[in-house]
C-alpha cells in the first residue's frame, strides 16, 4: 500500500477545503458477501481545480460518480484518481465492497467462541480509514461525518456522533463536528451496555455479551472514574467538552491499548478481564480512561497537522493520564507505575539508532509509514516525562494558561509545535522556545552523575538540557534524612548540606535523565534497597538496577522483601522480558529462571498482602520447574494465571495436546483459545514448534491476537536448539508477512525471537535488513538488534 508522503499531503491540503462525508455502511451478512461489507460514501469538497485522489484500499467491487455522472477513474487498489476537476465544489460518490479484517486494522470481524455472537467494529488510525470508506486519508483535512448503518436488528450500533434515530435494522447518527478521518469508528454487535448521563452528555460503557458479568462487576468504578475525569477536565480547560455524546467500548482484537475516537473511545477488552482485577490493573485502566478523555481536547478538538507532531497528542495525553489517575481519579501509585513500567522504555528507545526528537521536524517524517514508527516510547514515555519537567519548570498555572490559549485558538482545527510553544511562551516570562529546542528538538537523554569532593556530593550533568529536580538524602541504612531542589545546568552543583550522606538525584522522577550514583551511594542502595520506606523513591532505585550486570543478584536479595505489588510486577516483568532473552546466554537460562522462582517463593512465604502475592505468583508461574507447585497455584479467580501455569506446564513437557485441548474446551472463551495456542506452541518437541510456526506463517488470515499468542509459546529460551530452525524461517518470512499492513507488521516485529540469539542468528537479521524490509518491520528489527548489542 503506498504511503502518503508529506509532499502529497501538503499539496492536497492546499488544493481542497470544506470537506464532508455522508457514509452508509451495510454490515448485514448475505451468502454472497460473508467476507465483505458495503461502503457507500458521498464526499463533498471545494477544490482549487486540477488533479487529486481519494484513498480506498482493495475494493472488491467499485462504482464512482463525480458530480452526478458515472465515472471510470483510474484505480490501482489504493487510490482513486480524480482528474481535471474544475475550481469550485464537487461531490464524489464511491460505492464499494470491502473486506473484513482480523488483524485489527480496518473493519474487524470477530465471532465470540463463548456464545457464537458476532461483532464488527472499525479500527482505523494512521492510513487505515481507507479500508472502511473512500476518503482523503490525512489528518489535516478534518471533516464532519454523517453516518448511517444497516445491521442485524438485534444489535446495538455505536459511533462518533449521537444516535439520531433507529429502527428496522437501520441506525442514523448526527453528523460529527469536523474531526480527523483517522479517528472514525463504528462498533456494532449485541453489546451489553451500562448507560447514564453526566454533565448533560449521554454516556455509556459497553462490552461483548459474554463479558456482561465483568462489566456489571466494574460498572460503578468505570462510571465513577469517567465522571471524575470529565468534571476535572471541564474545570481545567476553558473549551467545553467538544462532542455530543461519550461512549466507551471494550472491543476484541484492538491493536492499541485504546483509541481516542471522538465521542466513542475503544479499549482492548483485555482491560475488562474475567478474573478479579488487581489494584494495578484498575490503576492502569483508570490511567487509560483519563488519557483517552484528555484526547477529546488534545488530538480531537485540536489535531496535529502532520505526523511529526504525534507528541502533541500522545505526550500530553500520557502525562494527563497518569497525573489525573494519581491525583483525581483515586488511584495513588499511578506515578509509580509510570516511573517503573513505562519510563524505562523511554530510556531504552532513546539509546537505539531509531531514536528521534520528541518533536522532529516535518521533513524528518517524509511519509505516513515514518509517522507510524513514531508511535513509540519516545512520543509516549519520554514525551510524558518532558512535559512533567516543563510543568515543574514553568509552574502549573502558566502551563495551563498556555494550553487553554492554544486550544481556543485552534478549536476543531489543526496546529503545530510552534503554535503550542508560542502560546506557552506568551503565558510565561520564561523562554519556552529555547527550552523546547533542547528538550523537544534533540534526541537522546542527559546523564546526571553524583561525584564527591571529599564528603560533599556534587551533581554533574553530561548533556545539554536544564533540569529542575529533587535530590533525596539518606543515611547509610537508607533512612530518609531530607531532600533539596536543584536547578542543574552546565555547571556542577555541590551539595555541602548533604556531606557524607547517600544522595539520589531525580528521586521522584521530575526529569528525564539517566542517573549514575557514586560508589558510597550505590553501595548503600545495593545493600539496603528494600529498606527505603517511600514506594516511589524505592521504585526509582529499582530502575537503576535494570542495566547492571548483577541485576539477578539484586533481585534475589531484595525481591523477597519488596512490599509494593506494582514494583514486584515491574521488576519481574523487566527481568523476564528484557534481561533474560537479551543478556543471559542459553546455557545460563535455567539457572536464571531458578533464581527468579526462588526469590518469588521466598516472597510468598512471607506475604500477608494478597495483591503482592498475586504478582509473585505470576512471576513464579513463568519460571518454576516444579509441576506440582504450578498445579497448586490458586487460579480460580485469575484466568491469566491459570493459562500462564498451563503454558509453563506445557513447556516442561507435563501436558499433552489432548490435555491442553481439554483445558481450552473447559474455558470456552477467546482467552482460552489464545491460552491454548500458546501452550501448544510451548511444548518442547520439534513437532510442536513446527506446527506453531506453520500456523503463524502459512495462515494468511491468522488474527493479530493468535499470531502473538503462538509466538509467545514458540520462542522458548530454555530450548534454543528446538527453536533454532525457526529463527531463520522467521527472518526469511518476516518481510512477506509484514506486507499485510502496518499493524500486522508491528506484530511480526514484536514476535522477534524472545531468547538469547547467537552471533550467527543476529547476522541473519542484519543481512535481511540490508534488503527490502517494510518500514515498520525494519524499525522493530533494528530496535531488537540494538537491544542485544
Amino acid at each position: 500500500m503506498p504511503s502518503l508522503t508529506l509532499t502529497e499531503a501538503r499539496l492536497r491540503a492546499a488544493q481542497l477545503s470544506d470537506v464532508s462525508y455522508g457514509l452508509e455502511l451495510d454490515l448485514t451478512e448475505a451468502p454472497d458477501y460473508a467476507a465483505t461489507f458495503r461502503s457507500r460514501v458521498s464526499v463533498r469538497f471545494a477544490s482549487t481545480g486540477g488533479d487529486t485522489f481519494l484513498e480506498l484500499h482493495d475494493a472488491r467491487s467499485l462504482s464512482v460518480t463525480v458530480d452526478g455522472a458515472p465515472a471510470d477513474p483510474a484505480y490501482d487498489g489504493h487510490r482513486i484518481g480524480l482528474t481535471g476537476l474544475s475550481a469550485g465544489r464537487h461531490e464524489v460518490v464511491v460505492d464499494a465492497r470491502l473486506a473484513y479484517v482480523t488483524d485489527g486494522q480496518g473493519m474487524q470481524a470477530f465471532t465470540d467462541p463463548a456464545d457464537g455472537e458476532r461483532y464488527v467494529a472499525a479500527y482505523v488510525g494512521v492510513d487505515v480509514t481507507q479500508k472502511v470508506f473512500a476518503c482523503f486519508d490525512q489528518v489535516d483535512l478534518k471533516a464532519p461525518i454523517a453516518l448511517s448503518v444497516t445491521a442485524p436488528a438485534a444489535w446495538t450500533v455505536l459511533a462518533n456522533g449521537p444516535l439520531a434515530e433507529s429502527g428496522a435494522g437501520t441506525w442514523r447518527f448526527d453528523p460529527t463536528p469536523p474531526v480527523p478521518v483517522d479517528l472514525f469508528t463504528v462498533c456494532a454487535g449485541p453489546w451489553h451496555s451500562v448507560t447514564w448521563e453526566h454533565g448533560g452528555v449521554p454516556m455509556g460503557w459497553h462490552a461483548r455479551a459474554s463479558l456482561a458479568g465483568p462489566l456489571e462487576r466494574d460498572a460503578e468504578e468505570l462510571r465513577r472514574v469517567t465522571g471524575l475525569c470529565f468534571d476535572h477536565y471541564a474545570e481545567l480547560f476553558d473549551e467545553p467538552f467538544p462532542f455530543a455524546s461519550y461512549h466507551q467500548v471494550f472491543v476484541p482484537g484492538l491493536n492499541w491499548g485504546a483509541m481516542e475516537n471522538p465521542g466513542c473511545v475503544t479499549f482492548r477488552d483485555e482491560m475488562l478481564g474475567r478474573g478479579r482485577p488487581t489494584d494495578e490493573d484498575r490503576r492502569l485502566r483508570a490511567m487509560v480512561i483519563a488519557h483517552e478523555m484528555s484526547h477529546m481536547w488534545f488530538g480531537d478538538l485540536v489535531s496535529q497537522t502532520w505526523w511529526e507532531d504525534i507528541w502533541l497528542n500522545e505526550s500530553f495525553a500520557d502525562y494527563m493520564g497518569f497525573e489525573v489517575a494519581e491525583t483525581v481519579a483515586g488511584f495513588p501509585g499511578a506515578r509509580i507505575s509510570f516511573e517503573t513500567r513505562q519510563k524505562p522504555g523511554g530510556y531504552d528507545a532513546d539509546r537505539r539508532r531509531s531514536s528521534h526528537p520528541v518533536a522532529p521536524r516535518a521533513e524528518d517524517v517524509p511519509d505516513v509509514d515514518a509517522g507510524t514508527n513514531n508511535f513509540d516510547a519516545i512520543s509516549y514515555a519520554k514525551g510524558n516525562a518532558a512535559l512533567r519537567q516543563l510543568v515543574t519548570w514553568l509552574g502549573p498555572d502558566a502551563f495551563l494558561a498556555g494550553v487553554n490559549a492554544h486550544l481556543s485558538a485552534h478549536r476543531f482545527g489543526n496546529a503545530t509545535l510552534d503554535d503550542l510553544i508560542g502560546a506557552l511562551d506568551a503565558a510565561s516570562p520564561l523562554d519556552v522556545r529555547s527550552w523546547s529546542q533542547v528538550w523537544l528538538r534533540t534526541a537522546g537523554f542527559d546523564t546526571v552523575t553524583v561525584e564527591r569532593s571529599g564528603d560533599v556530593p556534587v551533581l554533574v550533568r553530561d548533556g545539554s538540557r536544564p533540569h529542575r529536580l529533587r535530590v533525596a538524602a539518606y543515611s547509610a541504612a537508607m533512612t530518609p534524612v531530607g531532600d533539596v531542589w536543584v536547578d542543574l545546568g552546565a555547571e556542577p552543583v555541590p551539595l555541602p548540606d548533604l556531606a557524607g550522606l547517600v544522595v539520589v538525584p531525580n528521586a521522584t522522577g521530575e526529569t528525564f535523565a539517566r542517573v549514575v550514583l557514586d560508589d558510597l551511594s550505590w553501595a548503600a542502595v545495593a545493600e539496603r534497597l528494600s529498606d527505603v520506606p517511600d514506594d516511589l523513591q524505592r521504585g526509582l532505585l529499582w530502575t537503576l538496577t535494570y542495566d547492571r550486570p548483577d541485576v539477578l543478584e539484586l533481585l534475589a536479595r531484595h525481591l523477597p522483601h519488596e512490599a509494593h505489588p506494582t514494583l514486584v510486577e515491574a521488576v519481574t516483568r523487566r527481568v523476564l522480558t528484557r534481561v533474560l532473552p537479551e543478556r543471559v546466554p542459553a546455557a545460563d537460562v535455567p539457572a536464571a529462571f531458578a533464581r527468579v522462582a526462588e526469590a518469588c517463593r521466598a516472597g510468598l512465604a512471607d506475604s500477608r498482602d494478597e495483591q503482592r502475592s498475586r504478582a509473585l505468583r505470576h512471576a513464579l508461574a513463568a519460571t518454576s520447574r516444579d509441576a506440582a507447585e504450578l498445579r497448586a497455584l490458586p487460579t480460580d479467580d485469575d484466568p491469566r494465571l491459570h493459562w500462564a501455569a498451563v503454558a509453563r506446564l506445557a513447556a516442561l513437557g507435563e501436558l499433552t495436546a489432548d490435555e491442553i485441548e481439554a483445558e481450552r474446551r473447559r474455558d470456552g472463551t477467546d482467552e482460552g483459545d489464545l491460552g491454548a495456542a500458546t501452550a501448544l506452541a510451548a511444548r518442547p518437541t520439534a513437532e510442536a514448534k513446527a506446527e506453531a510456526w506453520a500456523a503463524m506463517s502459512e495462515d494468511r488470515d491468522v488474527s493479530n491476537r493468535r499470531f502473538t499468542a503462538l509466538a509467545h509459546g514458540l520462542w522458548s529460551p530454555e530450548h534454543p536448539d528446538l527453536v533454532a530452525p525457526h529463527v531463520a524461517a522467521y527472518v526469511d518470512a518476516g518481510p512477506r508477512l509484514a506486507r499485510r499492513g502496518t499493524a500486522f507488521a508491528q506484530e511480526v516485529g514484536r514476535a522477534f525471537p524472545a531468547l538469547h540469539l547467537t552471533d550467527d542468528q543476529l547476522g541473519l537479521v542484519r543481512a535481511a535488513l540490508a534488503g527490502d524490509v517494510p518500514a515498520v518491520l525494519r524499525r522493530e528489527w533494528e530496535d531488537a538488534v540494538d537491544d542485544r548489542r
